[in-house]
């Protein structure tokens, strides 16, 4: 029994990098503070946003694992125009995402170790430790490392949205609510944005893939992958909903607010669990978070250069031997000349980038569509009819909020 869950666990692999990616802070600040602000009101937002999104994410290991490359490789055959574009945006926001995490991070650790309270401090201490990891673990490190992360932050999780559901006095409401104003539909924008993850994750998914495909003592096909991609997609809307059940039971319509401050928040995210699990826990609830938003700064810092490093390649026509190396330590100076010049600016450009993020939505639909659409991909692994059907609802979908965001402003 033993060994067979062994064999199941050691299949899995960039389905749980995505949703070590992607359950940070969408999940553990933007969906938190959805429920804090709105109860379950937006419950309806977070379903959809998944449905919506799931083919565009799912078309990144489907195509890399159908075709052996990268869905960068597929943007080039669209028009190297395609691939200048991805290029640009996500120079363009890398920096302010990964600040956003490490810092989150940063004030989770100065919970959970003390030391200092220094957010930029811990910042800079966390950056590098990723970055040491990475270039001595590489891919295998983050492949079994997340496995351990991922089922310890469900468990723990669950744990804790059981006990407050039990402990609270409020009444559940779960009438749904759409925001009014250009204040809360700003914050519907940001939490779909990130929400469970910007789209062009789906490129490090493909990327993630052909990397584990490289495993040889496992196969990893079409179809492993697919289901792959579905187990760690399924956890990260479970937790999704578990952090706004979270907010919505503790802290919405109790007259407390988040505070704006990375390690102020952090105590007040810690404490939503050990208020109804007990002070006891507080050290395993810290761990907790911080090892979860730890994943994510340490998914994103690998993610972002090997993208980069591969975009650059296709662009130029060249190989470049430590091209990887040269893009994970501009990330890294870059991240941390952000927090040390721009922390003031930190709300304002984690807004841009989340907004950003959602806008550039329509843009990888369509494009990832198209690849996995046409006569890139070989014919059995093309789109069913009713994934075709939920693609064109989401392109619309994605277009249409858009649209209605900009003249909300």
């Amino acid at each position: 029994m033993i060994s067979k869950t062994n064999n199941w666990l050691k299949k899995l692999g960039p389905g749980l990098l995505f949703a070590g990616a992607a359950i940070g802070v969408s999940h553990l600040v933007q969906s938190t503070r959805a429920g804090a602000n709105f109860g379950f009101g937006l419950i309806w937002a977070l379903v959809l946003i998944h449905i919506v999104k799931y083919p565009f994410f799912q078309f990144g290991p489907r195509y890399a694992t159908a075709t052996g490359e990268s869905l960068l490789d597929g943007y080039k055959k669209l028009g190297k125009g395609v691939l200048q574009t991805y290029f640009i945006l996500n120079l363009a926001t890398m920096f302010t995402i990964q600040a956003a995490v490490t810092i989150v991070t940063a004030g989770l650790a100065a919970n959970l170790f003390g030391i200092t309270t220094n957010p930029v401090i811990w910042s800079i201490i966390i950056t590098l430790i990723c970055f040491s990891l990475l270039v001595i673990g590489k891919y295998k490190l983050l492949d079994n490392l997340m496995k351990l992360i991922i089922i310890t932050l469900t468990i723990s999780t669950l744990a804790a949205l059981t006990i407050a559901y039990f402990n609270t006095d409020t009444t559940v409401n779960f009438t749904q609510i759409l925001p009014k104003g250009s204040v809360e539909v700003g914050f519907l924008i940001a939490f779909l944005g990130w929400m469970p993850a910007p789209l062009d994750v789906s490129i490090w998914q493909s990327l993630w893939a052909i990397e584990k495909q490289k495993d040889n003592t496992i196969k990893f096909n079409t179809k492993q992958a697919i289901f792959d991609f579905n187990i760690g997609f399924a956890g990260t809307l479970i937790l999704g909903i578990c952090f706004v059940s979270l907010g919505a039971l503790i802290m919405f319509n109790s007259g407390e607010t988040f505070s704006g401050s990375a390690v102020e928040f952090s105590q007040q995210l810690i404490q939503l669990y050990t208020k109804n699990l007990g002070t006891g826990m507080y050290i395993f609830i810290a761990a907790a978070a911080f090892t979860t938003m730890f994943s994510t700064t340490l998914t994103t810092l690998d993610a972002s250069p090997r993208a980069m490093t591969k975009a650059f390649d296709l662009l130029t026509n060249k190989s470049y031997k430590n091209i990887y190396w040269f893009w994970i330590s501009f990330l890294a100076i870059g991240t941390i000349a952000i927090l040390l010049f721009f922390m003031s600016e930190m709300g304002v450009l984690i807004k841009i980038a989340t907004i950003l993020s959602f806008l550039t939505a329509p843009f990888y639909a369509i494009i990832n569509f198209l690849l996995i659409s046409g006569k890139h991909t070989p014919k059995q692994w093309r789109p069913s009819t009713p994934i075709k059907l939920l693609s064109w609802f989401g392109i619309l979908f994605l277009i249409g909020f858009s649209i209605w965001y900009l003249f909300s402003l």
